[in-house]
């Protein structure tokens, strides 16, 4: 049977990662937290007076933008946790989410949806990393685009594109 704890294990070449002393639970959110960002995410602060405000770097490592690096700026309200933080992309990417002036289109960042993916009280800011994690992997979406031209180039020639992704990625790498 396949754990969580066992992939760790194998990914990790045999460590447990597990400190002594650590409870059952800490050491269950840690394998869930390390396999959903899997070490791709680094929260930097420019001014530490301002926990409000940090920087969010996401390097995917599989998908069209592995070996990226992508920067987001995370401004957390003061009405948070009743509003969602706002969320911009500093990195020039070209991704049918993110738009080209680094607007994002992920539902758990919209106060109001009609589906019930956007933004509730019981959300949290890891949530919000995992999310725009996960913009380069599992919620790639080109089928309900922001950036519609990345989405249409996509579903045009997806052999341009991966090679369109390559260069980029290889030029603008923050």
């Amino acid at each position: 049977m396949l754990t969580l704890a066992s992939k760790l294990k194998r990914d990790d070449g045999g460590k447990t990662g597990r400190a002594s002393g650590a409870s059952d639970s800490t050491h269950r959110v840690s394998i869930r937290d390390r396999l959903l960002t899997k070490g791709t995410c680094k929260a930097s602060f420019p001014d530490e007076d301002k926990l409000h405000h940090f920087q969010l770097a996401v390097s995917p490592d599989e998908g069209y933008y592995q070996s990226g690096r992508f920067q987001f700026e995370i401004d957390v309200p003061e009405a948070y946790n009743m509003v969602p933080p706002k969320v911009r992309c500093l990195t020039r990417i070209w991704h049918p989410n993110i738009t080209e002036n680094g607007e994002i289109c992920l539902s758990l960042l919209r106060e109001h949806s009609i589906d019930g993916t956007g933004w509730a009280p019981t959300r949290t800011l890891k949530d919000v990393v995992w999310g725009l994690n996960s913009l380069f992997t599992d919620l790639l979406n080109f089928d309900d685009p922001l950036n519609i031209d990345a989405a249409e180039h996509h579903l045009r020639d997806k052999v341009t594109l991966t090679s369109s992704f390559d260069s980029v990625l290889s030029s603008n790498t923050v």
